[in-house]
């Protein structure tokens, strides 16, 4: 890239830093906005009122109190007087319940229990004082069902955890359905009926039966307002996931929406009668499915507010008031409220304005064949200015395996590409959301066929002279991490170096200590990575840390010591190898710190060394300082 095509320097602060607001959130009856945003360097959760002119940002007040990790999260009760929200003690993930009490400023801890998870099932507009949480208080793998009364504090069992790894409760606040996991993979989707008044709740009867392969792209949503059907997300008899629509008592299954090429993922309700409203299916980009023919004219003025691809993320409980989130690919999140009455939209807020003062990178699909014939999309976001031949590169892989890229703004792809690299984003073969015959031809293939397809599609940019193969990193987090790490230590003739953020390195040791809350579902990784109990070699010979001797391209390589989901020892297994063979290393260690970077100062930091280390390896720029 010559001097003169260079674009400004995009600092790491504006890409990884606080953002100055997200998540607005309206309250029941539509007359106060939340949103998270910092207070004193944290985020924390701010409230201002709503009246015919718009929010009344002059009077916002920060409402919660957080000094260390940040609020991420959090949604209204239904009395619109409390704000619910959970946090954990240095990315732990044993989440406790807390809220606010927006008249008083009260604050509590809900659910004050050590090395207990809890998890918010279900609040309805009926019980707008009680709200039914799950804690594994008595057993560390599953969850009992607890009553919180809002007002005073009391919780109560009412559900004991029979075998499920989730519920799903009706509209008068009760569990009437839940997922019981099979040591085959596959699970039921288990319903009782509704009791009569002042008696005990119907026994559980199975409704349906989820084979191991559909397990992905197939469970229940919401009960219907009646509580006669139960909507669900079904890849049964088809490849793709519909939305469908089940009859609790005969079963009979409708087919409300459905794509031939991708699947269902998102569904906006009707908040009091839970009629579902508008679908979307994420390809390329979003797609949406009307249900409600009343609502067209209503999609058509949202798409109108902006060129991104919007998001349903809330609103009032009247459904007189939606709250927006547009996503896109050179600029941060947008918000928007809409009127429905008059088809008007308001906008809200950006995420990250700053972002505006740069120009950013466009995000382009693209797909290519895999060598066994396979179809693989992605997408490609290259330097702006840059001649598009010859490019340092950088596969950055998505974690999960379980889960995807998706188009729109993505700040690890615009500090990439402001470097002055390509980086390439691919939904190989595992990732979700291109029906389950692709997402199951991941199985067993951890190291194998899901690492060729990333290798294929370094081969794809390099035929097309866009990537200089001698300068291709791979980069990652958690699956991302473990693909980072395979490719150091089985392609280090494709990679110059490669970077792993809280990544396993030995599959064994990984199934082996997973949290106690995954452990009904341990089927699912027996049959999708290994069994690690009969399968020690198979594991083995896919763990990066079993090569670790002929690795040949220096890493950087980051761990949260709290992470429950990869310990600390998957990192500190292969830097000690690494330390032994005398390979080229970076390990950055963050005490503070789980399964990825919640604190600013932490991201900063991980992504300042980063910057540098690839500018090094790669030739690109980095930030000084």
């Amino acid at each position: 890239m010559r001097e003169e095509d260079m674009t400004e320097l995009l600092p790491l602060k504006v890409i990884f830093g606080n953002p100055e607001r997200v998540q607005p959130s309206i309250s029941p009856d539509g007359t106060q906005l939340a949103w998270i945003a910092p207070h004193e360097g944290v985020l924390n959760v701010w409230v201002a009122a709503v009246n015919d002119e718009g929010v009344d940002w002059a009077a916002a007040r920060v409402i919660t109190d957080d000094t260390d990790r940040g609020i991420r999260d959090f949604t209204w009760a239904h009395d619109g007087r409390h704000l619910l929200y959970v946090q954990d003690t240095g990315g732990d993930e044993n989440w406790r319940l807390h809220d606010v009490d927006l008249v008083t400023g009260g604050r509590r801890d809900l659910t004050p229990f050590e090395n207990v998870q809890a998890r918010i099932v279900a609040t309805e507009p009926k019980f707008p004082t009680e709200v039914l949480v799950g804690l594994n208080r008595d057993n560390p793998e599953l969850h009992d069902v607890y009553r919180l009364d809002l007002v005073s504090g009391e919780l109560v069992k009412e559900l004991e955890n029979p075998g499920f790894v989730g519920f799903v409760a009706d509209a008068d606040l009760t569990v009437r359905a839940g997922m019981a996991p099979h040591a085959d993979g596959s699970a039921d989707v288990m319903v009782r009926d509704r009791a009569e008044a002042h008696q005990q709740p119907a026994p559980w009867r199975l409704l349906l039966r989820i084979p191991a392969e559909d397990m992905l792209t197939t469970g229940p949503l919401e009960f219907t307002a009646d509580g006669g059907s139960l909507l669900a997300q079904s890849s049964l008899d088809t490849d793709t996931a519909s939305l469908v629509l089940i009859n609790v008592a005969t079963g009979a299954t409708e087919v409300l929406a459905a794509d031939a090429e991708a699947d269902v993922t998102d569904v906006r309700l009707h908040p009091q009668t839970r009629e579902p409203q508008i679908v979307t299916v994420r390809k390329d980009r979003s797609r949406y499915i009307v249900l409600d023919p009343s609502l067209e004219a209503d999609l058509a003025a949202i798409r109108a507010l902006h060129p991104g691809d919007p998001m349903f993320s809330g609103g009032d409980d009247t459904d007189a008031i939606w709250l927006l989130a547009f996503t896109n690919d050179t600029g941060s999140a947008a918000y928007f409220s809409y009127d429905r009455a008059s088809r008007s939209g308001r906008f809200l807020f950006e995420a990250r304005p700053e972002l505006d003062r740069y120009e950013l990178a466009a995000m382009e699909p693209f797909s290519f064949t895999a060598r066994d014939g396979l179809t693989i999309h992605g997408y490609l976001t290259f330097p702006v200015g840059a001649e598009r031949a010859g490019l340092p590169t950088v596969l950055n892989v998505h974690g999960g395996p379980w889960a995807r890229d998706y188009w729109g703004y993505h700040p690890e792809a615009q500090w990439l590409a402001n470097r002055g690299y390509l980086c390439v984003q691919v939904n190989f073969r595992g990732s979700t959301g291109y029906g389950k015959t692709f997402v199951n031809a991941g199985d067993r293939e951890w190291g194998a066929k899901m690492q060729t397809d990333l290798l294929d599609a370094v081969d794809h940019v390099t035929a097309q002279g866009w990537a200089d193969p001698k300068r291709v990193a791979i980069y990652g987090g958690s699956y991302g991490g473990y693909a980072a790490l395979a490719g150091a230590a089985f392609n280090s003739d494709v990679f110059c170096c490669a970077v792993d953020i809280v990544g396993p390195s030995n599959l064994k040791t990984l199934i082996a200590t997973i949290p106690p809350y995954w452990a009904p579902m341990i089927s699912q990784f027996h049959r999708r990575v290994g069994n690690p109990d009969t399968e020690e070699e198979f594991l083995w010979s896919r763990s990066p840390l079993s090569r670790a001797d002929q690795i040949r391209i220096p890493l950087l390589i980051a761990q949260g010591a709290n992470d429950p989901r990869v310990k600390q020892s998957e990192s500190e297994q292969i830097v000690e190898a690494l330390r032994r063979a005398g390979i080229d290393h970076e390990y950055m260690l963050f005490p503070d710190e789980g399964h990825g970077f919640a604190k600013p100062q932490n991201r900063l930091r991980f992504y300042a060394a980063a910057d540098k280390f690839l500018a090094k390896h790669l030739g690109g720029r980095a930030e000084s300082g």
